[in-house]
Parts: C-alpha cells; sequence; structure tokens
C-alpha cells in the first residue's frame, strides 16, 4: 500500500490506519460540563498535586497516553513512536513525558491543530510501512496558557465576549496498521493564512477562513459533499468562529449546517462562563476521541482542528496572528 496525493492538498491512506485505543483525562472545568461523564479521568483540580501548572499539565499527558496503552494491555516497548504536542513553549510537555515515556519521538506544534496533525502523521508513517503502531497525544491547561500567551489569571483582566477558555485536559491515541477501531481514510493539509487579525483573544476570526479553505479543498478533492458525511468537526472555532465557517462555506455554495459542530462551541455549558467556549490541543483531542467518536450514528466524519500560530513575542511585536487548519476523514 502507498499513501496516494489526490488532490491539491489531500492524501488517501489505502491501508486505512485504525485508531486501536484511546484515552482523554479533564481538568474540573471540563468534568464539570455537558460532556463530563464522557472522558476516562477528571481531576478534582487544575494543580493535580504537583508545584506548578506546567507540571500538572505533564502529568495528565503521561496519565492519558500510559491510559491509552493500558486500555488495549500495550506497554511503552509495544510501540514504535510517540508523536505529541501541546501550545507551551518548545513543547515542554511533551518532551517531558517523552522522555518518562522512552518511545522514540517526534515534537510537533500545529497549536490548536495539533491533534489532527499528529493523527495525521501517524497515519502516513504507517499507511507507508515506516511503522506499526504508534501513539499520539496532545494536552493544554488553562493556567498554563494564559499566563503565557495573555495574562495570569490572578491579574483579573476583562475578557471579550467572543474570547475562549483554554481546556484543561489530554488526548491519546494508539494508531495502528491493523486492528478494530475508527479508520483514517484521507488526510488534508492546510495552508497558513493571515487575514489581518491581531487581536490574542479573537481566535475564532482568525482561525475561521482556514477551516473553511482546508474544509473546502476536503470536499473538491474528494468530489464529495456535505451530505456524505454524518459528521463535520471542527476543533475549537468557538460560537463566534463557527459561526463566521458557516458563512464562508455559503459563499462557497457549502451547506454544512446539518452536519457541523464545534469541539470547542460545545465543551462547556452557557452558565459556565467561558464566553464564545473552549479553546486548546485538548480541545479537539478529547471532544473527538472521548464523544464523538464513540457515537454510533456518527459513521463517515470529516474533523478539522484549527490552530492559531502566533507567539508571546510575535503579539508584543503587534504582528497579524496567521492560522492553519488541518483535516482528516474517519470512517468507522
Amino acid at each position: 500500500m502507498m499513501t496516494k496525493k489526490i488532490g491539491k492538498s489531500t492524501y488517501s491512506f489505502p491501508s486505512k490506519p485504525v485508531i486501536i485505543s484511546s484515552a482523554t483525562v479533564a481538568g474540573p472545568k471540563e468534568g464539570q460540563g455537558p460532556y463530563g461523564k464522557e472522558f476516562d479521568k477528571v481531576f478534582s483540580d487544575t494543580i493535580l498535586g504537583q508545584k506548578s501548572f506546567e507540571k500538572a499539565e505533564g502529568k495528565m499527558m503521561e496519565e492519558g497516553a500510559k491510559l491509552a496503552l493500558q486500555k488495549i494491555n500495550l506497554t511503552e516497548r509495544d510501540i514504535d513512536l510517540f508523536i505529541a504536542g501541546d501550545l507551551l513553549n518548545q513543547t515542554i510537555t511533551s518532551n517531558f513525558t517523552a522522555s518518562t515515556l522512552g518511545i522514540p519521538y517526534l515534537g510537533l506544534y500545529g497549536a490548536c491543530s495539533t491533534f489532527v496533525e499528529s493523527l495525521m502523521v501517524a497515519s502516513f508513517l504507517i499507511d507507508g510501512g515506516f511503522v506499526q503502531k504508534a501513539l499520539i497525544a496532545t494536552s493544554s491547561h488553562n493556567l498554563a496558557a494564559e499566563r503565557q500567551y495573555r495574562f495570569p489569571t490572578e491579574y483579573g483582566g476583562q475578557r471579550p465576549p467572543y474570547s475562549q477558555h483554554t481546556v484543561t485536559g489530554s488526548g491519546s491515541a494508539v494508531v495502528a496498521d491493523k486492528g478494530q477501531g475508527p479508520k483514517v481514510l484521507f488526510a488534508s493539509i492546510g495552508r497558513v493564512m493571515d487575514l489581518g487579525i491581531k487581536d490574542p483573544w479573537n481566535m475564532g476570526a482568525a482561525m475561521a477562513p482556514a477551516a473553511a479553505d482546508t474544509i473546502a479543498n476536503i470536499f473538491f478533492d474528494t468530489n464529495t459533499k456535505p451530505s456524505d458525511y454524518d459528521l463535520l468537526l471542527t476543533g475549537d472555532l468557538g460560537k463566534f468562529g463557527s459561526s463566521i465557517l458557516v458563512d464562508l462555506l455559503k459563499d462557497r455554495g457549502l451547506d454544512i449546517s446539518k452536519i457541523y459542530f464545534d469541539c470547542g462551541a460545545e465543551i462547556y455549558d452557557k452558565n459556565q462562563d467561558t464566553h464564545s467556549g473552549g479553546s486548546g490541543c485538548a480541545c479537539c483531542a478529547i471532544m473527538s476521541l472521548g464523544y464523538y467518536l464513540k457515537q454510533p450514528q456518527y459513521k463517515k466524519i470529516i474533523i478539522v482542528a484549527t490552530g492559531a500560530l502566533h507567539s508571546p513575542t510575535t503579539y508584543q511585536q503587534g504582528e497579524n496572528i496567521p492560522a492553519i487548519a488541518h483535516g482528516v476523514i474517519i470512517e468507522k
């Protein structure tokens, strides 16, 4: 079998790499949301008995990764490659987790698109025959990410209504060349798009055009239409960005309204004071793996995860916020 390029940015996987196991862990706020019971483990606090929020995030990723292996009676020695990423500078959560697991490691950074990026990379390597089993993981922690990208929460700054709340959690999965589980059929690599957004709170508006571009490419490259799918899921555009995406695709003649959900818009209850919803590397990972991929009514699924590719340095220097979106088609 060999991966085939079938269009401008989309590739098919003849071997159909399969997600044979997954695990999701979440923080207390996520556990109190409407999907809290769907996650494998919910922590009662945000520090997890650690000395810092960054160490707490590392513990979440490590526990989630090990749980994904335990579910199918595998150990680290059974895994060919660990592929992971997070939001913190130099992907320290993934790096430290990799040092604990002892598995050959590729670190990725796609901001909040990292979950789909890691699934995509694992599928390429498996379909090409380079690895048989890959462990993928992503994570984010609200209190670690906020003080890196914006302000420490102790500062008490006011958040605009279109802002989003970084999800505290981690999602892990084992992707293999054979086995039972959801199969990855196609992957679409996104383009970096810059529409001139400078507001670091306005992630939905910054990322929606990249999501629209990738989704349109998926439909065009695979010669399909929205009605051919049971679900189109985006990572974390939030309520504000989701409405922009729907309008952008309508302008291209694509009506996704009947099959569309956004992880960020869904993960929290409207009374949880998260404004436009959730964001962060963990958002798409725990909602996809913890809920949507387990629902029997969704058999053919598009998952598109979006990422804002800015940094504290570029924001402080007044630069725009470029964004990217990567997509996969999954069949159960």
